[in-house]
């Protein structure tokens, strides 16, 4: 078939979003569809993600004035630092960046104003570039399916337009539109586009059972929903060189590298580790909230943040560590991505529960870790028993960490998975 997927997560994005359709994009075009993407052109390169196959066409546009200002200075300084790599050939080419600096404030800042006029915040900037190069670019290549891979909502937009045109349809709902992150003046809109959304689009996935109920009990979801987790990667690849060999093999090493939200929290965590001295946790992560920037500086021996890193030597880092600490969300119809990623690393889980939480269960269905509820605790408690396992070399005891366990979060699995749910909504009705 040929598909062209809307995307605006897409690399060099390095978000959840890009990674789940990079590595859908590359199976797919594996299984011998013939895949196009309409993306922004957001500058710059993320160093790390999966090289997509040269048959993946992606078709890029102007991502509207203000990113677009910012794609301008990343290309500029993507041509210095090659002027400077080509100069200086021993210049790292991925710098490890600080936890927070005055960029990212700024560009918070910058995105709270964007939000009040742009829906659903300042990637809407890309709908009307975006909408001038769908319109030829559906006519030119005539998809069989058009694709939409939210967030953001612009993407459902565009997908609406391509589906009045009488184009088949499927979207892809990372999160259900109107989440609780939404801007209060953007919610009655966002609850509009998801009521849409459900009523028109031929196929609707989302990543768990929970956000398909959410979805059937707010508008009564009349055609199929198709439940595809995020993944891992589950093809050969060679071990990256980056930011490895860092962990003490005499005290347990935790490793975390999310991103952190008001709806997930680490607080009681960096409590938690106060009364672990041996223990030291290491956090991968481009943005950290001051109390975790202010834990680190106090206790640098119990935890190390990382800053940036690209993705191939974070799934690195994640073989080497002792556990791979994961925060579940206040919403349970929204799981961490990461979760499934630390699937495919083959070590044990600790899992932060809010007690409403599918990845509990499906930690204690896999035997892949631990779960423990999210509080000062539970969290002690649980580590005291893993400190001492680790001191009696018998941390993995018990739990099923092979491949063959997790296989059906493969992204190849789930790719054809897609494939099918694909198939069947392309072909013509009866």
């Amino acid at each position: 078939m040929r598909l062209l997927l809307i995307a605006y997560e897409f690399p060099p994005s390095p978000s959840p979003q890009s990674l789940r359709w990079t590595y859908l994009a590359r199976e797919l075009a594996a299984l011998g569809h013939e895949v196009h993407v309409l993306a922004p052109d957001l500058g710059g390169e993320t160093p790390g993600l999966p090289a997509l196959p040269d048959s993946v066409r992606i078709h890029r546009t102007f991502p509207g004035p203000v990113r677009g200002m910012l794609a301008f200075i990343r290309k500029r300084r993507r041509r210095q630092a090659v002027a400077i790599t080509t100069t200086d050939p021993g210049t790292p080419s991925a710098a490890l960046r600080p936890p927070r600096n005055w960029k990212q404030q700024v560009s918070e800042v910058v995105q709270t104003v964007a939000q009040r006029i742009w829906f659903p915040d300042v990637r809407g900037e890309w709908r009307f570039w975006a909408g001038r190069a769908l319109e030829p670019l559906l006519d030119r290549i005539a998809p069989d399916l058009v694709i939409s891979s939210h967030e953001p909502a612009t993407t459902l937009e565009l997908g609406l337009s391509a589906q009045a045109r009488g184009f088949r349809w499927a979207a892809d709902l990372g999160d259900p539109v109107l989440a609780g992150y939404v801007a209060p003046h953007w919610r009655h809109r966002a609850e509009q586009l998801e009521k849409m959304v459900c009523d028109r689009a031929d196929l609707v996935t989302v990543t768990n059972a929970g956000a398909a109920d959410l979805l059937r009990q707010r508008h009564g979801r009349c055609a199929d929903i198709g439940i595809l987790p995020q993944g891992f990667d589950d093809r050969p690849r060679a071990r990256a060189t980056a930011a490895t060999g860092i962990f003490d093999r005499d005290r347990l090493e935790l490793l975390y590298t999310g991103s952190f939200y008001s709806f997930r929290r680490a607080d009681a965590l960096m409590r938690a580790l106060d009364a672990h001295p041996m223990l030291r946790l290491s956090i991968a992560a481009v943005t950290v909230p001051e109390a975790v920037v202010a834990a680190a500086k106090a206790t640098p021996e119990r935890i190390r943040l990382l800053g940036f890193l690209p993705h191939d030597a974070i799934l690195d880092l994640q073989r080497q560590a002792d556990v791979l600490v994961n925060i579940a969300n206040d919403d349970a119809t929204q799981i961490p991505g990461k979760f499934y990623e630390y699937l495919g690393a083959g070590r044990p889980i600790l899992h932060l529960s809010n007690g409403d939480d599918p990845v509990a269960n499906t930690i204690v269905r896999l035997r892949s870790g631990w779960t423990c509820a999210n509080t000062i605790e539970s969290i002690g408690a649980q580590l005291a028993v893993l400190a001492e396992a680790k001191a009696r070399d018998r941390l993995d005891e018990g739990l099923s960490l092979g491949a063959d366990a997790v296989g059906e979060y493969g992204w190849r699995q789930i790719a054809a998975r897609l494939d099918g749910l694909l198939r069947g909504v392309a072909s013509p009705r009866q």
